[in-house]
């Protein structure tokens, strides 16, 4: 489970556990770095392994360029199917993004490449999921986006937050997860699939009613990104196909389990 540790990927660790699997998180606490770590670590570690999962996504500002989310994505995944080649694993199960190979720029450019690299995998062991956003990624956007009110509540209480405008059709974290166990336990696919939300929602608008929730009074403007993949974001190449599943929970459901802020 490369990207166990994360958002979606604690959740599939859950599921996985609670039907019975016995899942290897790798990560740099359990001595796996598959950005500058050896080989044979790697490999070890998936030594006996059914499939590999792979969620992984960069931190930091850097990998968030073209130029860095490829390098990153470049590196982990060439480093997992070589390590789940040599250690015999029959299935390789991805993670990516819906519009990522159509934009193929920022991050995304990243995401684009972790794609081609899978599908020109010639032993057909390998499926491949796209999403759409997270529910969570609202929340996300809220802190990125803060510009800070002078004062001790800078932190907590922005007085205007700028998000990138686009439409997104966000899906529910916890429904991913229960897809990507079910393929990972299943036989290879060689097939792209789908999963969305269930509703189109306007981002920006999505972030305001999870200010509101919190009983923050912050402006939301939406700011057009530049370059290819702003102009991507803007005219849906983010939505799913026809093709695509849906989801059931959609933004409002999800919002209405969230916590509310302490008085």
């Amino acid at each position: 489970m490369a990207g166990g540790t994360g958002a979606v990927g604690r959740l599939v660790v859950e599921r996985l556990r609670a039907a019975g699997h016995e899942p290897v998180v790798l990560s740099r606490s359990t001595g796996v770095d598959l950005l500058s770590g050896s080989a044979n670590s790697l490999v070890a570690a998936v030594e006996g392994c059914e499939a590999v999962v792979d969620v992984l996504g960069p931190t930091g500002l850097a990998a968030q360029s073209a130029a860095g989310s490829r390098h990153f994505f470049r590196t982990t995944t060439t480093a997992l199917l070589a390590a789940g080649r040599t250690a015999g694993v029959g299935h390789h199960v991805a993670l990516s993004i819906v519009g990522a190979a159509h934009i193929d720029a920022g991050y995304y450019a990243g995401k684009a490449l972790q794609e081609r690299l899978l599908i020109a995998r010639r032993d057909g062991n390998w499926t491949l999921l796209r999403t759409t956003q997270f529910h969570e990624f609202a929340p996300r956007l809220a802190a990125l986006g803060a510009l800070a009110r002078p004062g001790r509540r800078q932190k907590h209480d922005p007085r205007v937050v700028l998000v990138p405008e686009f439409v997104s059709q966000p899906v529910a974290a916890a429904e991913v997860a229960d897809e990507l166990v079910s393929l990972a336990v299943g036989p290879p696919r060689r097939a792209v699939r789908d999963l969305a939300g269930p509703r189109v929602e306007v981002m920006a608008d999505l972030v305001r009613r999870w200010l509101r929730a919190q009983g923050r009074d912050a402006r939301v403007v939406s700011v057009p990104l530049p370059g290819r993949f702003g102009n991507g974001l803007r005219h849906g190449l983010a939505l799913p196909g026809p093709w695509a599943r849906l989801g059931r929970q959609t933004f409002a459901d999800w919002l209405a389990t969230q916590p509310l802020p302490h008085p």
